[in-house]
């Protein structure tokens, strides 16, 4: 049996989503709880894989799907696209989540008739790991950089967004941003005690076309 590699997850994942279109699933008739969805996609696509290839799965140590590959397994509805993930450092919303996020973005539909569900694949997005930074937090950051602002300039900046760090910690991470500027990132991220991931702008970018570390599998 194969040894599961990066190139061989995107190809299933399209293959995968294309396969599971419009299949009618009883198990999912009537239920609305986007996780519970999640969860039994995550599961099929790992029944899926494990069919083909050899790999580890991740669990609740490592926090991601795919911990050889450093890729993390993302379900959410196109209604409203967004997940949560372990918070490890409020330098994540800077430099990125440090790990690649596959992310299937679903439409159900619920048939009364057969009572029977189907879940129409929108887009599975493939999103590299320093790209997965805050959107707003890395845009004004590197507007700050560009304005050849200091590093008081970042604290104080870091302090607005009540990125969850202490004096030390904001001095820290501006010295390193001056050093080690970050990319543009593409993810919303909301400060709780998990992050909380919203994917609209990547489906957005996916919808006009792409961008740069996000790539929609199905086109």
């Amino acid at each position: 049996m194969d040894s599961l590699t990066l190139p061989k997850l995107k190809t299933e994942a399209k293959v995968f989503a294309r396969e599971l279109a419009g299949k009618p699933l009883r198990e999912l008739y009537g239920i609305t709880d986007g996780k519970a969805v999640g969860t039994f996609v995550e599961a099929a696509y790992n029944v899926y894989l494990a069919k083909k290839y050899k790999y580890r799965t991740g669990n609740a140590a490592n926090g991601i799907d795919f911990p050889e590959l450093m890729v993390d397994l993302k379900v959410t509805s196109i209604k409203q696209p967004q997940s949560s993930s372990p918070f490890r450092a409020a330098s994540q919303k800077v430099y990125g989540l440090g790990y690649h996020l596959l992310v299937f973005v679903y439409d159900k539909h619920d048939d009364k008739k057969s009572e029977t569900a189907t879940l129409d694949f929108k887009y599975v997005a493939f999103v590299t790991q320093d790209r997965t930074a805050d959107f707003q937090t890395t845009s004004g950051l590197l507007g700050i950089l560009a304005r050849n602002g200091n590093k008081d300039d970042i604290v104080a900046f870091i302090e607005e967004r009540n990125l969850p760090l202490d004096e030390i910690g904001r001095d820290t991470l501006a010295e390193q941003i001056l050093k080690q500027p970050p990319k543009q990132g593409y993810l919303t991220i909301s400060n709780a005690l998990q992050w909380r991931l919203q994917y609209s702008r990547v489906v957005g970018l996916m919808a006009s076309g792409g961008q740069e570390g996000i790539e929609n599998l199905l086109a």
